[in-house]
């Protein structure tokens, strides 16, 4: 992956035809795109009318599981299930020892993170080693906020809901709708181990893994000492942009920024002057559509703009819903936007500056 994103910017000086070209329309694209916006309308309906909490997780999975063909989308669907079923079950097995105790909650953090982030980079299906450490690791992240332990596994059960009916809708929709693609993995080559081949010989392994939990701990220490919860954000930039290379990492905060302005100029257009003449979930739905539809155009793309779609979105989805009725605090937008660019500072010096890596052009 690294390498892909090395070689994701253009060359071209014509900036404007190289973005016209990324955003060509294909048949595939149509398709992928109508799924994802029909996924978010409705997380949004099913969330809003049985008043599901984590609206905004939800209809962020629709892109997160979304895949370009119905057997990867499938895979990533039911192994993120299992994945989020052990994170959870984890983390509340964990939070009996450190809730009320910080000197072991953060180490548990730290730890989680550290397994996740080394794991999705061992495993041959790395980005299921990964989510296992980012549940974990970001539930722990709440637990000071939670007034008692009977709200924190209510909390977390609830996301438990949130996060599989999300997925489990996104893999039905697209089994439904997704042109059958059986040509596309007919020349993967089949994995004969579980780790990649230099698991547990390359360094390289645990010091990325070190590297994006001491930048996303760092994020998290300074905002908690501050008091400004408001932007986690910056935990979850600093785990979500991480890459193989420093020159991969970067490349790919470009893209969360350029999706976090859009996204972000998207919710503060909402929320001033379109949330507060809605009374309605159609109206709502309607506006999640129009977002979704740009945000899943983009994500639907080659890899050189994919990532920005997803940040888009993330960025809209997490400002926008605030509860189950309208709201015009502004507060949402600019803490997302503040703790976004925060985790991308330190993300982008820690990659600079401890052990640097190059791009890996094979592997």
């Amino acid at each position: 992956m690294s390498a892909t994103f090395v070689g994701a910017r253009s060359i071209d000086s014509d900036w404007l035809g190289w973005l016209k070209r990324e955003l060509a329309a294909t048949s595939a694209r149509k398709i992928r795109t109508a799924v994802i916006v029909a996924g978010a309308a409705l997380c949004v309906i099913i969330s809003m009318a049985l008043q599901v909490p984590e609206l905004a997780t939800s209809a962020y999975m629709v892109f997160f599981i979304s895949k370009e063909s119905k057997l990867l989308t499938t895979v990533t669907g039911v192994g993120g299930i299992i994945v989020l079923t052990i994170g959870i079950g984890a983390t509340l097995l964990l939070y009996k020892f450190t809730y009320g105790h910080p000197e072991l909650r953060i180490p548990g953090m730290a730890i989680a993170l550290f397994l996740g982030m080394w794991l999705s980079r061992v495993l041959v299906i790395g980005p299921l080693g990964f989510l296992l450490g980012f549940v974990v690791a970001v539930s722990q992240s709440v637990g000071e906020e939670i007034p008692s332990p009977e709200l924190v596994v209510r909390g977390l059960l609830w996301l438990w809901v949130a996060l599989t009916y999300a997925i489990a809708l996104t893999v039905v929709l697209n089994l439904l709708f997704l042109p059958d693609t059986p040509k596309a993995a007919e020349h993967r080559p089949k994995p004969k181990s579980l780790f990649v081949p230099d698991a547990f010989t390359s360094p390289a392994h645990v010091h990325f893994a070190l590297k994006v939990t001491f930048a996303a701990m760092f994020c998290y220490i300074v905002y908690e000492a501050i008091d400004w919860s408001g932007i986690h954000t910056a935990f979850i930039t600093c785990t979500f942009i991480a890459l193989e290379s420093t020159e991969a990492t970067l490349y790919k905060g470009t893209l969360r920024i350029v999706g976090c302005v859009i996204g972000g100029a998207l919710a503060l257009f909402s929320i001033v002057f379109l949330m507060p003449h809605m009374e309605t979930i159609a109206s709502l739905v309607v506006l999640v559509a129009c977002a979704s539809a740009i945000a899943g155009w983009v994500a639907t793309g080659s890899e050189r703009i994919s990532y920005a779609g997803l940040q888009l979105a993330f960025a809209f989805f997490y400002s926008v819903f605030q509860g189950y009725a309208p709201d015009t605090d502004l507060d949402n937008v600019r803490n997302r936007v503040v703790g976004i660019l925060f985790g991308l500072v330190i993300t982008g010096f820690v990659f600079q500056y401890i052990w640097p890596e190059k791009a890996r052009t094979a592997q």
